[in-house]
């Protein structure tokens, strides 16, 4: 394989590596430009990984049992179904402490984080006794990739079929749905009324109260949007990228897409390429990892080697911190984000 293959092979894992990162990070930009901090995306991919791969199992066993193996595929939709679901109603909690009781944002969102990284490894030993995972889902219950028209035909093609065959085709239909969640994310927040009244109620929630819209109405739409968007996420995670769930299997992606969503200015277009930014630096720790060779290896070299996976492991992580450090320029942040609107009289 030449360079333009690798770097293609690259650039394929930088995609299907930014898929979470780009829908929870869309997910935070409609909560936070409605006004309302939402640190919980960790929690919320976490149940929705959960609810996605346990539904997925059930339903792979119901049919099986049932003699119904051509229906095995719908199980990667009642398992996406379910994602959300349970997302949709850890947002709606977050949304009525924040929203309806005035409660801390910052607190709610911790909170969050907390119970998922608890509760869905109690439900997996107290369901599945398989020491808080879920049982591996079958080829057929998962989300597969999809083979472009003319794919195979063009793969020996020079170039097109690097780009066609390789980086275009293959993925499952999550990735795609994924990208194009930019664009339409950047219509509803800038082509739509709902979007105008979004920022609005963002930026200056007693000028919108005047107007006669309701700010907790636009509040929890935009809160609920976000909980489908991180149940999406976390089905990616537990039925597309992987095959089951595994306990804190989000390994700080939340994280990562709320600062790709600063280094994006909460803007659309501009969090898509922070979110790839982080996706190339987790692929290339991914394939440099895979390059060294410990048995060719000894004394301090060995040394140097077997800790060198570990830094490269933590760049991405490093570059979050980087980037919170105000290397990137001053991020402003929508004006009423984090201050509960009180209805005067």
């Amino acid at each position: 394989m030449g360079p333009f293959g690798f770097f293609v092979l690259l650039l394929d894992a930088t995609l299907r590596v930014s898929v979470p990162l780009v829908l929870a990070s869309l997910a935070g930009l409609f909560s936070e430009r409605s006004g309302i901090v939402d640190i919980g995306l960790e929690g919320k991919m976490l149940g929705g990984a959960f609810a996605a791969a346990s539904a997925s199992y059930a339903c792979t066993e119901l049919l099986a049992a049932a003699g119904l193996p051509a229906l095995l595929p719908a199980a990667a939709w009642v398992g996406l179904a379910a994602g959300i679901a349970g997302s949709v109603l850890l947002a709606l909690l977050h949304g009525v402490a924040c929203i309806r009781f005035h409660g801390n944002q910052i607190v709610s969102g911790v909170a969050i984080n907390i119970l998922m990284s608890g509760l869905t490894v109690l439900l997996a030993i107290a369901w599945f006794g398989q020491g808080g995972r879920t049982p591996q889902l079958p080829a057929e219950g998962r989300f597969r990739p999809l083979t472009w028209p003319g794919a195979e035909a063009v793969q020996e093609v020079p170039v097109i079929g690097h780009l066609y065959g390789e980086l275009l085709s293959g993925h499952n239909v999550l990735v795609y749905a994924a990208f194009l969640t930019v664009p339409l994310a950047f219509r509803v927040i800038y082509r739509t009324r709902f979007g105008l009244r979004l920022r609005a109620v963002g930026e200056n929630p007693e000028a919108v109260d005047t107007a006669g819209v309701s700010v907790a109405a636009i509040r929890y739409r935009a809160v609920l949007v976000c909980g489908a968007l991180c149940g999406a996420a976390g089905t990616y995670l537990a039925t597309a990228q992987s095959a089951a769930f595994i306990r804190d299997m989000t390994a700080g992606k939340g994280f990562i897409a709320l600062a790709a969503l600063v280094f994006g200015k909460w803007r659309p277009v501009r969090t898509l390429v922070a979110c790839l930014l982080f996706g190339f630096l987790e692929a290339v720790a991914a394939r440099l990892q895979g390059a060294f060779d410990l048995q060719a290896t000894a004394g301090p070299v060995r040394a140097l080697v077997e800790t060198a996976p570990f830094v490269i492991e933590a760049l991405p992580y490093a570059l979050v911190v980087l980037l919170l450090a105000g290397f990137v320029g001053r991020a402003v942040a929508p004006k009423a984000i984090g201050v509960p609107y009180l209805k005067s009289g």
